[in-house]
């Protein structure tokens, strides 16, 4: 295993291998792992909400319509072509139980949501999710394979 590089919340990353990109505590925010296998890069965002809606935006990573195309830019610059881009996503829980849950409050579900409509749109296709439930995830992506490791505490760990 190479460099790890920590992706924080709200924020992306992208790498050539033998880096692994690992963000931790996706509970409603959607981690979102993009992949080249031939040129062996790869790329991480830990996306918190799924627009900007107007807003100002200082920080691009934070939203959906806004990280994704940061993020294949900045795997561009690495010797990725968006062509052959696939990707891994995992999060968007319902972390905490609602008796009347509002449309503002299915946050993971709009998060989910809004990650598979860019990526439909971008013509990237998604080869794997774990998405939904009431628990956290922490995710690593291995440059090298692509392989995108899930582990929760109650749930085990599982390999897209």
């Amino acid at each position: 295993m190479g460099e790890v590089r920590r992706v924080g919340m709200a924020d992306l990353a992208a790498g050539r291998d033998p880096v692994v990109l690992v963000t931790i505590g996706l509970g409603s925010c959607v981690g979102v792992a993009l992949y080249d296998d031939q040129a062996k890069v790869g790329g991480l965002a830990h996306i918190m909400l799924p627009q900007a809606n107007g807003l100002p935006v200082t920080n691009p990573a934070k939203f959906a319509d806004t990280a994704l195309p940061l993020l294949v830019k900045k795997m561009e610059e690495l010797g990725a072509d968006p062509r052959r881009l696939t990707a891994k996503i995992a999060g968007g829980a319902q972390m905490f139980q609602l008796a009347q849950p509002t449309e503002m409050m299915r946050i993971g579900e709009r998060n989910t949501e809004a990650v598979l409509s860019w990526l439909r749109v971008a013509g990237i296709r998604v080869v794997a999710q774990d998405t939904g439930g009431s628990w956290g995830r922490t995710i690593e992506l291995d440059t090298s394979t692509g392989e995108l490791r899930v582990k929760t505490i109650a749930h085990g760990e599982k390999r897209l």
